[in-house]
């Protein structure tokens, strides 16, 4: 499947995606023993890659307006990596993230700051194949309460027709009266399996 997206000159430009091999924590040597001898946590780790990132970064004075003027909304799904997939690079896009991605009234929170405030005009929805919400129902919401004596005030989302949910993802964004620029939003699925984005008919 190819995306299409506006280039650094503005002109529009096919992306495809290749897959590319990821690091994950499973190939990341284990954090050394401390002084304690109690190994480092998960965000130790984080912490000190993030000493060894910054010791080589220069700041690339970039503006906090995305180059490409889209906005990619796409689920938290640890085995997507956006940037890879659609071949972006750093400052290209803004990026909104959750669980199925979805949108939510958050996300058109996010979507109205993005477009109102920072330029991006262009909306890309990403769900994929084997989401985690395709298992869930609205009664994960009751067995909180019966756990925590507290119902969530937010809808869990869950879905059985990924195709679908991202029609009504699309049609939550064109309807939305903060959004002024609805004539460019488009949904995908990612297959987790190949790499691939397929897009999904509106209609």
């Amino acid at each position: 499947m190819t995306l299409f997206v506006p280039s650094h000159n503005g002109n529009v430009s096919a992306v495809t995606s290749n897959v590319m091999a990821m690091t994950t924590s499973a190939s990341v040597p284990a954090a050394p023993e401390s002084a304690t001898g109690r190994r480092g946590t998960v965000t130790d780790r984080l912490v000190e890659a993030n000493a060894r990132y910054a010791a080589a970064f220069t700041d690339p004075g970039m503006d906090a307006r995305p180059v490409l003027h889209v906005a990619v909304v796409a689920c938290m799904d640890a085995r997507l990596d956006l940037h890879a997939a659609l071949g972006l690079e750093l400052g290209d896009c803004h990026t909104i993230r959750n669980a199925g991605g979805v949108v939510t009234d958050d996300v058109i929170r996010s979507l109205t700051i993005s477009q109102r405030k920072l330029g991006t005009r262009s909306i890309v929805l990403i769900h994929h194949t084997g989401c985690g919400l395709e298992s869930l129902t609205e009664d994960f919401r009751t067995e909180l309460e019966a756990e925590v004596g507290q119902r969530p005030a937010w809808a869990v989302e869950s879905f059985r027709d990924v195709d679908q949910d991202v029609r009504q993802s699309m049609q939550r964004v064109r309807t939305s009266p903060f959004l002024p620029h609805t004539d460019d939003v488009r949904g995908f699925v990612f297959d987790v399996k190949t790499g691939l984005l397929r897009e999904v008919d509106p209609a």
